[in-house]
């Protein structure tokens, strides 16, 4: 089993859940009429789901190797964005993660957390078979397939998301290769027959990517490509697949059904934007291949992707070969010719920045957030950028960031930094306490908490004193969520 050495630290977690769950249902006594009907409505996510999701993201920040991209991540919450009113979520609010791992793999999680690996990027060609990916996963989401597979088995949904976080552990513990493959190998006979998500459930959630897909305006027929994409890796790989496939297998049965469902689909305002996705795929394979940059080139050119995003792709290793002037010369003729795509200016001024040039990484940045104020990548620049020449300016802008993405760790580790600097000292520590909460430590950032309420009171701000006991509440009860993945 030489593929398990590529295995991110949180693979195996899927495995152990998808082992965790018992036979079909009709094994079980199951009730086939608290099914919704394939592709139909599913009942509405419980409190308890999205908190267990939540509490679940928390501790997957913490294990799981993380893809920071701000601009790739904005990218992928436009996409789901897109799909979500059409992919019957019944209100279910959507969070997304990136790892990154090269391994072509795609999650969702109780609670509405979807997940890619930056080498799904790397396996689709273009934005209609991304696209397919998030779909389907949304349309698990949906459905509610974690519940009703736990239902099915006659447990709660806790044991089944315990099982995930404690493979999720073992992995982390240092078992290395061996020990991952051992785990692998013991479960390998069960994956077949207890899938969590079982041939009734991925059939459901491909007709609700395919429908969602079609009425969002994306050709329903990029997700069949994929599917015939990924089976033929499968075949390739024998007995060595990515993880993706080894939780959602794409049997001939499974192709043919969407086959025939996305021939009968009619898209509605056919909508996809090959060149942005090139650009964002540009990115990601410069992260996947960052110790060889001539293979990310390669690898874009083999895809067929846009002379923009080779162009793109340029610039970007010409920044980090340190000839700045000649990328910012490059992507500003970019942003010239492409003025609706807000990630290349961004890129100038993250270039800027992480050259050092300051002034100019504000400038940039400044002159683009006039244009779309609230483009997430562009602000948390301008932060960071300020945090060199106006940490208030910084701490202002970091408090609205931080108040409208209260699940972005990245804003509240800047804000923390602000904070300090420009002499708000209960609210570093408050901003330093979300930050631990969010990345799975709440027990640290409880004790901060009580940092930021002493802190808070020598400032005599009762408001302050207020939010920090309401946050505290909050923080107890992510605790206790946490608790039970123990």
């Amino acid at each position: 089993m030489s593929h398990v050495r590529f295995l991110p630290r949180w693979a195996l977690a899927f495995t152990l859940l998808l082992a965790s769950v018992a036979p079909p249902a009709q094994s079980q006594g199951f009730d086939n009429s608290r099914l919704p009907s394939l592709g139909g409505a599913a009942p509405s996510v419980s409190n308890e789901e999205y908190r267990l999701g939540r509490a679940w993201l928390r501790q997957f920040r913490a294990q799981a190797p993380q893809w920071q991209d701000a601009i790739v991540n904005d990218y992928l919450d436009g996409l789901v964005a897109r799909l979500a009113p059409y992919s019957q979520l019944g209100g279910i609010s959507t969070i997304t993660v990136m790892v990154d791992h090269r391994a072509l793999n795609a999650f969702a999680v109780p609670g509405g957390v979807v997940g890619i690996n930056s080498g799904l990027f790397a396996f689709a060609d273009d934005e209609g078979a991304f696209v397919s990916v998030l779909a389907h996963e949304l349309g698990h989401l949906s459905q509610r397939h974690y519940a009703r597979g736990s239902d099915r088995a006659g447990q709660t949904q806790l044991p089944a998301m315990a099982g995930m976080l404690a493979g999720m552990l073992i992995a982390a513990s240092g078992g290395g290769d061996a020990g991952i493959a051992a785990a692998m190998g013991s479960q390998a006979a069960l994956i077949q027959d207890q899938l969590s998500y079982s041939r009734r459930f991925e059939q459901e959630a491909d007709r609700v990517g395919l429908q969602a897909m079609a009425n969002a305006g994306y050709d329903p027929q990029a997700m069949v490509r994929m599917f015939a994409a990924m089976q033929r890796m499968a075949r390739l790989q024998g007995g060595a697949p990515p993880e993706f496939l080894l939780t959602h297998p794409v049997s001939d049965s499974r192709l043919s059904d969407a086959q025939g469902r996305a021939a009968q689909l009619a898209v509605a305002d056919s909508y996809q934007s090959d060149t942005l996705y090139d650009l964002m795929r540009a990115r990601a394979l410069l992260s996947i291949y960052h110790n060889d940059p001539g293979q990310a080139r390669s690898r874009l050119a083999q895809g067929g992707a846009d002379e923009a995003a080779q162009r793109y792709l340029d610039a970007l290793i010409a920044a980090r070969s340190g000839q700045v002037d000649t990328a910012l010369q490059a992507l500003d003729q970019l942003a010239a010719e492409n003025p609706d795509y807000a990630m290349l200016p961004a890129s100038a001024a993250e270039v800027a920045l992480q050259a050092n040039r300051t002034d100019d990484a504000i400038d940039r940045a400044r002159r683009w957030l006039r244009f779309m104020p609230n483009y997430l990548p562009a602000q948390l620049i301008l932060a960071e950028a300020q945090l060199q020449r106006d940490p208030q300016a910084a701490f202002d802008a970091l408090r609205r960031v931080t108040d409208r993405y209260p699940e972005n760790p990245q804003g509240f580790n800047l804000l923390a930094t602000a904070a300090g600097r420009s002499g708000h000292d209960g609210w570093g520590h408050l901003a330093q306490a979300e930050y631990l909460q969010l990345t799975g430590r709440v027990d640290r950032g409880i004790q901060q908490l009580a940092i930021a309420k002493s802190a808070a009171q020598q400032e005599n701000d009762t408001s302050l004193v207020a939010l920090i006991d309401q946050r505290r509440e909050a923080f107890v009860d992510y605790r206790e969520a946490l608790s039970s993945f123990n």
